[in-house]
């Protein structure tokens, strides 16, 4: 087995305890159906998640397309559950 470097598992762990950090807040405000606080914490987790973009693109910079894309997709999606109050769920089967 390789020799574990301290610093880069303490960073992993970091890092992964910031991503779940983040992706609870999204699902908190998803499930409170508030757009702004749920695209911003999608992209927020999205440049988080930003090494894969990175590793296969070699360029930083599409993070910043990448994290713009989150915010436009949370906040569209959140606009399209968005439902007067006293009106039924998305999905609710009709009476």
């Amino acid at each position: 087995m390789a020799a574990i470097d301290p610093l880069t598992a303490a960073g992993v762990l970091l890092a992964t305890a910031a991503t779940d950090a983040v992706y609870v807040m999204f699902t908190a405000a998803v499930v409170a159906r508030r757009r702004v606080p749920a695209a911003t914490w999608s992209s927020v987790w999205y440049l988080l998640s930003s090494v894969a973009v990175i590793s296969y693109t070699e360029n930083a910079v599409y993070v910043i397309f990448a994290a713009i894309g989150s915010w436009f997709g949370a906040f569209a999606t959140i606009t399209f559950l968005h439902r007067p109050p006293g009106g039924p769920p998305v999905g609710a089967s009709p009476d």
